[in-house]
């Protein structure tokens, strides 16, 4: 009898288990691929507005790369457009700074 009562503790206990590790790396998938990625777009643009700032992330790194001499891809650009958004969101208002300075001959003493 306690033969037959073990198979059924081992699969109640398997399944539960197996169905919650499941669901947890569904989860920690979707939110690493899709809900941060989205969180953190939405932030960097919630803090381009917030200094008026009407370019966008694309066109802050191209003409950044550009002012610099460098000619980049489209397909680098949106690399580096993913790789700032996520990891250092403040580098595009150091570009973007970093341009207006320059460019600005009423800042130069």
């Amino acid at each position: 009898m306690t033969m037959l009562f073990l198979p059924n503790l081992i699969a109640a206990l398997i399944i539960p288990i197996s169905l919650v590790a499941i669901v947890g790396i569904i989860g920690f998938l979707i939110y690493r691929f899709v809900l941060h990625d989205f969180m953190c777009n939405r932030s960097v643009n919630a803090t381009l507005k917030e200094f008026h700032i009407k370019k966008t992330q694309f066109q802050i790194i191209k003409e950044y790369h550009a002012f610099k001499g460098k000619e980049i891809s489209d397909k680098e650009v949106l690399f580096l457009q993913k790789r700032y958004r996520q990891r250092e969101p403040d580098q595009f208002l150091s570009m973007y700074d970093s341009m207006r300075d320059k460019s600005d001959p009423s800042k130069e003493k």
